[in-house]
């Protein structure tokens, strides 16, 4: 009997882009990385893309993409910052599916997903059919073509959802078995009770809905993604390949579909090194041939269902309640704080509904004046969140619009349609699931709201952020000192929002430390320069200009005016404002640089308010990423002075301490500090300059000998960019024998270190190169050319020290001369 297999991982994070920039800001708990969608890019979306398979002696022996082999999906917000911030790890994904569709008959792995993850049952109709829209739109962009299935955000399902997806075209989906009713064989009249997980899952099933439409449905079989997620089934990947095979059964008399259902961040993220569980395990499996590898779209087309399904409405894989966990307090949560309750949760919904509800109206009013159809508009919003570019807006508008519209009116309505998405974006389940109000996913569906509220009130020139807080003042937080949903919106929301003039103080700031071309991408704005004078008279420095600032999203466009004025340090004065006049700006800037050149910075300051009045600004009120950059050039020589007393205090005091030490009396904490502080700089510096393996054991001995503990974090992660940098420059120029040496020498030293650095692209470069580059140069080898021979010899020696099975990998490589080179 035919036995299949089928892993399905469902890869997604919560958005996280600041919605005025459309960009993440630099999120500190994510260190050493900018982020952590960054963070997760690298623990596993990346992971998974290149996995090592290793031999038994824990070598590499091959490096295999585990997209190519499990079924995906990868929520679209998630892709979207993909494509722009880890744009090879995009592509890998992409051309996995395509590979996939070259082995499992024209079936693609990937399936679409609902846009961003909102929790279905709990929308209205018409959010869940631009939902389902826009994820298959999303997918088509990206995959080249339409998607067979679609995952439902945490499995949650309703028959509307079900039959809104039918009538756009997808095929099937996957449900928790938990989630199923009864059965029975097609035509048949009898029903099997399968509630409670009891339905078989190694089949497909037909469910049938009231419009007449159907849709197939996977249910995935519960104990062992259970196990995956739960119960540490990765630890091992062969234990991990038998347990997928204990899911057959030889009484079953038909073609046995053995599939599971997890968190795709269970790869790699969740359980480190839960990638190369998964790729030995399907390697073991494919291998032996103990089954064979497929997708639901394969097995669907040699296996049509014979059995059709009713399921369980209002359902999802994550709440045993259903789907009281995003709308109630259920008793769901993380478990991390059992005193707290999660009685906030319904009264946020119940204000985001009422928020979406007069957005409703609003749209409606004013977009029928100018939309064709409003609803189908924003159904089709999506294309231009693919693409924003001049042609595409101006299509988009040929086809919506009533009659041709000018400036202001498209400006008018790209923010409605923004409005609309995001009172889409503030549903996204994240803001639900977790156990407290202040949460930062929770406050990130609270930005979403807080932008449609600025962009309404902007249009329609009322006020509706009042009643809002009302409505929100009802989520008490479980936290004394975060009160309740409207004192959250106004701690940590309206801060946060962002209009024109706040990019121009960016912008301003900046410019007294960066050098901005004519034009220049600030996040999702435009900045162009129309004049601009800079002066420095020592450590003081002045900046007046005159900018146009362009949002990208709206294409609104402001002329703004500036003078920022830096007094030394953290010390700044700025003022912006709307652009007054040729004849204002010029007196305005020919006051302040006269003033700056006679050293008048007191009058200076009143000449800011004389023509900024009360738009003054600061260092804080640059958007984080910068802020963060220019505190540390502030900083900077500051630092350089505390490490040149630290160094002068621990080189003076070596002999007081090591006496100290002998005679058994305490090292002051000063001088422990300045050791610290000075033999981490130094083993920084000697790992960077290549200054030897002796320097650098010198360095750690001291270290040990003083109870110094190494910054392994900061370290590591400068080594590893270092060690990549020159990596992918000797790909470029693989030619090169001096960079084929110090890539040596670096590992080299990288043995010796006392923590492990992160080799993971380094080998994936390598492997790449051994399967091309390294083969172009073996026929100069044969004929004897000196310059290759010790080129290869050398190659194969870094293959040793990147932990790979040279011999088994490289052509020629068996050879005992390079093996116990290699080996010593």
């Amino acid at each position: 009997m035919d036995r299949y297999i089928c892993i399905h991982g469902h890869f997604y994070q919560p958005p996280r882009e600041n919605p005025w920039l459309e960009a993440i800001e630099l999120q500190d708990s994510a260190l050493p990385y900018h982020d952590w969608n960054e963070r997760i890019t690298s623990e596993c979306y990346s992971r998974n893309a290149a996995s090592r398979i290793l031999d038994g002696d824990g070598r590499i022996k091959e490096i295999v993409s585990n997209y190519t082999r499990i079924s995906f999906n990868f929520g679209p917000t998630l892709l979207s910052w993909m494509e722009k911030y880890a744009p090879g790890i995009y592509q890998a994904i992409l051309d996995a599916d395509r590979k996939s569709r070259e082995w499992r008959s024209g079936h693609g792995n990937a399936i679409a997903q609902v846009y961003n993850h909102i929790i279905m049952p709990l929308a209205n109709t018409r959010d869940k059919r631009t939902q389902i829209i826009w994820g298959i739109r999303d997918f088509e962009h990206r995959f080249q073509r339409f998607p067979e299935g679609m995952w439902l955000s945490e499995t949650a399902v309703d028959l509307e959802t079900l039959d809104i997806m039918a009538e756009q075209g997808i095929q099937f989906t996957l449900l928790s078995p938990h989630q199923a009713l009864r059965v029975r064989k097609i035509g048949s009249e009898k029903w099997k009770d399968v509630s409670g997980g009891r339905i078989d899952p190694t089949r497909g099933y037909l469910c049938k809905l009231p419009s007449g439409r159907a849709i197939y449905i996977f249910f995935y079989d519960g104990p062992i993604s259970r196990a995956i997620a739960f119960e540490k089934l990765l630890n091992g990947g062969e234990h991990f390949a038998h347990r997928l095979l204990s899911g057959f059964s030889d009484t079953r008399k038909w073609p046995q579909i053995l599939h599971v259902a997890t968190d795709g961040e269970s790869y790699g993220h969740h359980h480190r090194h839960g990638d190369m569980s998964l790729a030995f395990a399907l390697h073991y499996i494919e291998s032996r041939g103990l089954a064979r590898l497929t997708n639901y779209g394969e097995y669907l087309e040699k296996n049509p269902p014979v059995h059709e399904v009713e399921v369980l409405s209002n359902s999802s894989w994550s709440c045993v309640h259903g789907i009281e966990r995003w709308k109630g307090n259920c008793g769901c949560n993380s478990g991390g704080h059992p005193e707290w309750n999660q009685e906030w949760r319904t009264p946020i919904r119940n204000a985001f509904d009422w928020l979406r509800d007069q957005m409703v109206i609003k749209y409606e009013q004013k977009a029928k004046k100018y939309l064709k159809d409003p609803w189908r508009a924003r159904d089709e919003y999506i294309t231009l969140l693919l693409n924003r570019s001049a042609d595409q807006v101006h299509q988009y508008f040929e086809r919506h619009t009533v009659n041709a519209l000018g400036t202001e009116e498209i400006i008018c309505m790209l923010e409605l349609l923004e409005i609309q998405r995001n009172a889409l974006l503030m549903y996204t389940s994240c803001g639900w699931f977790f156990d407290e109000l202040s949460g930062i996913e929770t406050l990130q569906t609270i930005q979403y709201a807080g932008r449609a509220i600025q962009l309404s009130e902007k249009i329609f020139g009322y006020s509706i952020e009042n009643t809002f807080l009302e409505k929100l003042s009802q989520a008490k937080s479980n936290i004394a000192e975060q009160k309740d949903g409207a004192h959250l919106y106004e701690k940590f929301v309206k801060p946060a929002m962002i209009d024109t003039k706040k990019v121009g103080v960016h912008y301003a700031v900046s410019s007294i430390f960066e050098d901005y071309p004519e034009r220049t991408r600030i996040y999702c704005f435009t900045v162009t320069r129309e004049d601009y004078h800079r002066e420095e008279a020592g450590r003081i420095k002045i900046a007046v200009g005159r900018v146009s600032i362009r949002s990208e999203i709206i294409k609104e466009t402001e002329r703004l005016s500036f003078c920022v004025l830096h007094l030394g340090n953290h010390d700044f004065s700025g003022g912006v404002c709307a652009f007054p006049g040729d004849d204002a700006y010029q007196s305005m800037r020919d006051e302040m640089m006269a003033s700056f050149e006679k050293g008048a910075f007191a009058v200076m300051v009143r000449l800011m308010d004389k023509h900024f009045g009360m738009h003054n600004y600061s260092l804080k009120h640059l958007f984080k990423d910068e802020q963060r950059k220019i505190v540390h050039q502030v900083i900077r020589s500051t630092i350089d002075e505390f490490e040149e007393t630290y160094r002068s205090m621990y080189e003076n005091n070596r002999i007081l301490m090591r006496f100290l030490q002998e005679t058994g009396m305490p090292i002051p904490s000063v001088f422990r500090t300045a050791a610290e502080f000075t033999l981490n700089q130094d083993l920084k510096k000697a790992c960077a300059e290549e200054k030897g393996l002796n320097r650098i054991q010198g360095i750690l001995h001291d270290m040990k000998k003083w109870d110094i503990p190494v910054d392994a974090l900061d370290h590591e992660f400068a080594l590893r960019r270092l060690i990549e940098a020159l990596m992918d420059e000797l790909q470029e120029r693989p030619s090169d024998f001096s960079l084929l040496q110090r890539i040596e020498r670096k590992l080299h030293l990288f043995l010796a270190l006392p923590f492990e650095i992160n080799l993971w692209h380094v080998q994936n470069v390598y492997y790449e190169m051994a399967k091309t580059i390294y083969k172009t140069f073996l026929p100069k080898a044969k004929y004897g050319d000196p310059d290759t021979v010790r080129w290869i010899e050398l190659f194969k020696q870094i293959g040793y020290k990147l932990f790979f099975n040279v011999p088994a990998m490289l052509p020629d490589a068996s050879d005992e001369h390079f093996h116990a080179r290699g080996t010593e």
